[in-house]
């Protein structure tokens, strides 16, 4: 995948297939320590030692939708190739944990992509619009956070598929975004003036 945030998005839709009602997504830039985390943690209903073990085989999936599991598989091979690697930590009624890492200057590692438009499409999606979902992106020690309940508590009984809402909420996410590009790293996001 040329994004990781497509990895991200399969990880998130993951969650949704195993009935999670929670979900975290954590990434850390660490550019000192030449590392990228990226955390994906679920209350879904997790896996077995064996199904857990089978997870990351490309010819593997619990989906009847489909004869092979090819998700998990890409983004571990994604991490190993930029000096990095992936684990699955799960058990039964206690949900999943897919935390991927990579060498963050690795010539082959792909960006981050469009975030903004990943977490709309997860958390605009029939059932991601009802779990609680938890964002931060860290870079250097700078952050960003989002968190739906806290969002949904001041909406009350507004929908985030709202139109208005969901324009917010890309502003929202682009922005938090835009804070966390480092200055040193010479990259400059445009702004359209009238």
């Amino acid at each position: 995948m040329r994004e990781l945030s497509l990895h991200i998005l399969d990880v998130l839709e993951n969650a949704l297939e195993a009935g999670a009602t929670e979900v975290d997504l954590e990434i850390d830039e660490d550019v000192h320590a030449d590392r990228l985390t990226i955390a994906v943690r679920d209350n879904g209903r997790g896996m077995n030692a064996q199904t857990a073990g089978r997870a990351l085989d490309p010819f593997f999936t619990t989906r009847t939708t489909r004869h092979v599991g090819l998700g998990l598989p890409l983004f571990a091979a994604a991490a190993k190739r930029c000096e990095g690697d992936l684990s699955l930590d799960s058990s039964p009624g206690r949900g999943t944990v897919v935390t991927a890492t990579f060498r963050h200057s690795h010539l082959d590692r792909a960006p981050l992509g469009d975030i903004a438009g990943t977490l709309l499409a997860f958390l605009l999606s029939e059932r991601g619009a009802e779990l609680r979902f938890v964002y931060q992106h860290r870079v250097n020690g700078r952050s960003f956070d989002l968190d739906t309940s806290a969002i949904r508590a001041e909406l009350e009984d507004v929908p985030l598929s709202h139109p208005l809402v969901r324009e917010w909420l890309r502003d929202y996410i682009t922005a938090g975004e835009a804070e966390l590009v480092p200055a040193h790293q010479g990259i400059v996001i445009e702004t359209q003036t009238e």
